[in-house]
């Protein structure tokens, strides 16, 4: 009997694999295999500024550049920043012809993206990956920003950053990971501050290594099926969400879980879940979604990571190898993300 193809792919778990068949290729060529770190930053570099997705407001230019000059570093404002329409930072061609120019002008040493909201995903099919590829840069941003980090390290094949947007508090912990890995080059290990209140809770015990891939899981998971994800075999996936209920939470672990993809990574890390809820009674607790959701795929697994919508944040290079313990709760970069 002949078994059509989706049920076959979906029988074996394999039904991300198929929809990411289109990475093959870009704009009609073949995809890069080779992953490309960017340059490190240097004082005195120009750091371009942009706004891919929700409005930003004037009155917080002042202080993002200040926040660089006090690293060293200059700012250049992306031609559409002030842009509005709608709830966006201006029209999707015009938000992506920012993002293409920062890449081309090559006294733009650094991306930093001043703020999430919604829209990066309108914006992916304008990029221009192969100029992206030939320019690496550093990208870093995180919630919205997720979509457009995915995308630039599936499509570009570029070492791209979770990290603050311009906008963050940029507080003593981050700017110590911040010039330590795009700076100094440095293979560090993360591992949440002893003196916070955040604390680590082992889901699985373990070591593991892979490819670090991950981010705002409500953006991750509305990307499920776009031809603009990386591989997960073998990853280690990190995610973090905020405001969201725990049935939410549930709903799109369990699409990973259907579309394939959780049964492929080899280490799993949630972040933050800033401003969850239970919701309406009853409810679940999050460890309880996480321990039924995770805990069958027998990899190594933690909640608590000082990752998401919170104040002192971990610099994530996407697509570096690195290796995690689920007992400690650390992500040891193996080596360098910057050249």
């Amino acid at each position: 009997m002949m078994i059509d193809r989706r049920q076959f792919l979906t029988t074996l778990g394999l039904t991300t694999l198929a929809t990411q068949i289109p990475l093959l290729t870009v704009q009609g060529k073949l995809a890069p295999t080779t992953i490309v770190k960017p340059p490190r930053l240097q004082v005195g570099d120009t750091v371009g500024l942009i706004a891919p997705a929700g409005v930003f407001e004037p009155k917080y230019i002042e202080v993002v550049q200040q926040y660089l000059k006090d690293l060293g570093l200059k700012a250049k404002l992306g031609a559409h920043i002030l842009d509005r329409y709608g709830y966006l930072a201006g029209k999707d061609a015009d938000r992506a012809a920012d993002v293409n120019a920062m890449f081309s002008d090559r006294f733009i040493k650094a991306i930093i993206t001043v703020r999430g909201g919604w829209g990066c995903n309108r914006i992916l099919p304008l990029l221009n990956y192969p100029l992206i590829r030939s320019h690496p840069k550093i990208l870093m941003g995180y919630s919205d920003i997720t979509s457009l980090l995915l995308a630039i390290n599936a499509r570009s094949q570029i070492i791209t950053f979770h990290g603050p947007v311009a906008t963050s508090t940029w507080s003593p912990f981050m700017l110590d990971y911040l010039k330590r890995i795009l700076f100094d080059s440095e293979a560090v290990t993360m591992q949440n501050s002893h003196t916070g209140e955040i604390r680590v809770e082992t889901i699985a015990p373990g070591k593991a290594r892979g490819k670090l891939v991950g981010g705002n899981l409500s953006v991750l998971s509305a990307m499920v099926g776009s031809p603009y994800l990386p591989s997960w075999y073998k990853s280690i996936l990190f995610v973090e969400d905020t405001n969201e209920d725990i049935y939410r939470i549930d709903r799109m672990l369990t699409q990973l879980q259907n579309a394939g993809i959780l049964n492929q990574i080899a280490g799993f890390i949630f972040g933050q879940c800033t401003d969850c809820s239970l919701g309406d009674e009853p409810s679940f607790t999050l460890m309880q979604v996480l321990q039924d959701r995770i805990l069958p795929l027998n990899i190594p697994a933690w909640y608590g990571s000082m990752i998401g919508h919170i104040k002192d944040k971990f610099i994530l290079p996407i697509g570096l190898e690195v290796e995690i313990d689920a007992d400690t709760g650390t992500i040891k970069l193996l080596e360098a993300a910057v050249n």
